[in-house]
């Protein structure tokens, strides 16, 4: 049977000491953490690992001798270190040595209690410490299409990233300390730290309560009655700027709340953000080995967006206030919606001829045509009556851009949808008639087979209709029929203006999307430290010489950047209707209302 030795390479150079790590029974494998240096005391020894497990919940124990002899050969010393297995009764005894300056190791295990020993075949394993602690070793993100021995391989794996990563008690004991054991690991030149961070650290504990109490006292206003009277509720609901704004509220709860969450779902549930867990991240958290702090990633990844979208929004607002762009913003306003106005009368003024060569009912062309232009007249009546205004009125709204890129994206979704209000009010007017129409036709045509619309058990029932009916019927259908190509195409028209401002806000809030949920920091965590994120290992071949165990450098692939996003990507407030492509036809051909949000009960395809 293979016994495989993982060693750190940071203690290639150590002097001579025992191996202090973790024996792995079911893998035939043995992690080794640390090398304690002589001169020590057995039973000092025992105890500090007895203390180091109750911490750590790891079951470390002394796994052997490690000697590196800078002369030839040092037969006592040898001698000695075998003896030392009869005091650290560990089976088997793991014997690892160095001569000189060879860069060739010896390596052979003893197994004093055994009645048969058998020659095992070794193979040393070198690994960096340092970064198997601090990485995160994610497991397949297709947990579907995993094979049972890609599973057991990666819980393998997973032991012995959980062995280095709960064993950090075992490395806060450095060569410095005064107390009687002596240890050499990634960590034994000193811990590292800077001043910069500790004195963060110090400084985030108030920073955070006062946050935590502006917060609140900003929730407290949010969740009063007063906003939920129905203008206000209507507004707050409906303006992507106020969606956003709850938004960002909401993401500095989560980086001002001191609460302790297990994993993502929890930490989400605790600050009130509605999300779909991520299966990967669910399976990442559901392991008792992780050794990455799941709230501190999601922390981390709020704050960085959040801190992107604040200066992004700040250049926005510096650009916007600088050579007086918000005069020329509001000089360019008033010209470009009289040009629009002036656009949807020549369209009018169209569709009330022969549009293509079609043959509309004249008397229907007229009343629609003349309806549409009076409410054009209306609106650019309005906009000349608020002209004095927008100046101002664009000089406080680009002052919300210091509250973020988002929210000032979010208010020019709002201003476009107010813009196009008549656009807006021309699709509804003309969906209304020809939705109409349309049920009318449908209920008409039933008439004719003799059928009709049971309302109590939503289905189709035969009736029998009189002379009567059947010809009051005929001529509504007629009539209808004969008026439906003049409202189809008032239809088709605004229905095509509606679906454009709604593709351009689309994009906007695509945009808005893409900031909010876009992990910057773990992103910026792959590009400059790749070994945080790892998605497995790679053994690399160092030597491999007859009577000589076989060297291996175990090596972290990073996670692709793919994954990444895919794991760690925040969730949004997502107020718009997902429907299908057959869904949004649908509606499109009845003429039913396509709205840009949501509401209570729609069913969503």
């Amino acid at each position: 049977m293979v016994l495989k030795v993982f060693f750190p390479s940071c203690c290639s150079s150590a002097e001579s000491g025992i191996l202090v790590g973790r024996w792995l029974s079911e893998q035939n494998s043995a992690v080794v953490l640390a090398v304690l240096h002589f001169p020590f005391i057995p039973v000092q020894v025992k105890q500090y690992l007895s203390e180091v497990q109750r911490v750590t919940k790891v079951s470390v124990s002394v796994l052997g001798s490690w000697s590196n002899s800078k002369q030839e050969k040092e037969e006592s010393l040898s001698e000695f270190l075998e003896d030392l297995g009869t005091i650290f009764s560990h089976e088997p005894w793991i014997q690892i040595s160095k001569e000189g300056d060879s860069k060739f190791w010896s390596c052979s295990t003893l197994q004093k209690h055994s009645t048969s020993p058998k020659e095992e075949e070794i193979i040393l394993v070198y690994y960096d410490q340092r970064k198997v602690m601090l990485s995160h070793l994610h497991p397949p993100l297709d947990t579907a299409a995993s094979t049972d021995h890609e599973a057991k391989d990666a819980s393998k794996l997973s032991a012995i990233f959980d062995t280095v990563a709960k064993s950090t008690v075992l490395f806060m004991t450095d060569r410095y300390d005064d107390g009687p054991i002596k240890l050499t690991h990634w960590q034994s030149d000193g811990v590292e730290a800077s001043i910069i961070v500790e004195l963060l650290k110090q400084a985030s504990v108030p920073a955070c309560m006062l946050l935590t109490f502006l917060l609140s006292l900003i929730s407290g206003i949010c969740r009063s009655r007063v906003l939920k009277f129905w203008p206000l509720s209507f507004l707050w609901s409906k303006l992507s700027t106020c969606e956003q704004l709850g938004h960002r509220l909401q993401h500095l709860q989560v980086i001002s709340s001191n609460k302790k969450a297990q994993n993502q779902a929890q930490l989400m549930r605790s600050s009130s953000i509605p999300m779909k867990v991520n299966r990967s991240l669910h399976c990442a958290s559901s392991l008792s080995w992780c050794p990455w702090d799941i709230k501190d990633a999601v922390k981390a990844n709020i704050f960085v967006s959040l801190l992107i979208d604040v200066a992004l929004g700040i250049l926005l607002m510096s650009w916007l206030y600088r050579k007086n762009r918000i005069g020329h913003l509001a000089d360019t306003l008033i010209p470009v919606a009289d040009h629009v106005a002036e656009e949807l009368q020549d369209l009018l003024q169209w569709l009330m001829g022969a549009p293509a060569g079609l043959k509309m009912n004249r008397a229907l062309d007229q009343v629609l045509g003349r309806f549409f232009l009076y409410h054009i007249h209306l609106w650019i009546s309005y906009i000349h009556l608020m002209s004095p205004f927008i100046e101002m009125i664009l000089w406080y709204v680009g002052l919300s851009a210091c509250l973020g890129l988002t929210v000032a994206l979010c208010i020019l979704s709002d201003v476009i949808a107010l813009l196009t209000f008549h656009i807006y009010c021309f699709y509804v007017y003309g969906a209304r008639l020809y939705c109409l129409k349309i049920y009318g036709l449908s209920s008409l045509w039933r008439l004719f087979r003799g059928k009709k619309w049971n309302v109590l058990r939503q289905r189709v029932d035969s009736c029998s209709y009189d002379l009567d009916q059947l010809f009051i019927g005929t001529l509504l259908f007629t009539i209808l029929l004969f008026l439906l190509p003049t409202t189809a195409l008032y239809y088709l028209v605004f229905t095509l203006l509606r679906l454009l401002v709604v593709i351009v806000q689309g994009l906007i809030h695509l945009l808005v999307d893409l900031i909010d949920s876009l992990p910057l920091y773990s992103i910026i965590l792959r590009l400059c430290r790749s070994y945080r994120l790892a998605a497995g290992v790679k053994f690399r071949v160092l030597e491999q010489q007859d009577g000589k165990p076989l060297r291996l450098l175990m090596q972290i692939n990073p996670l692709s950047y793919g994954s990444v996003v895919q794991t760690y990507r925040l969730p949004t407030y997502s107020c718009y209707p997902k429907d299908s492509w057959t869904s949004l036809c649908k509606k499109l051909f009845l003429g039913e209302l396509i709205y840009p949000w949501k509401h209570k009960g729609e069913k969503q395809d």
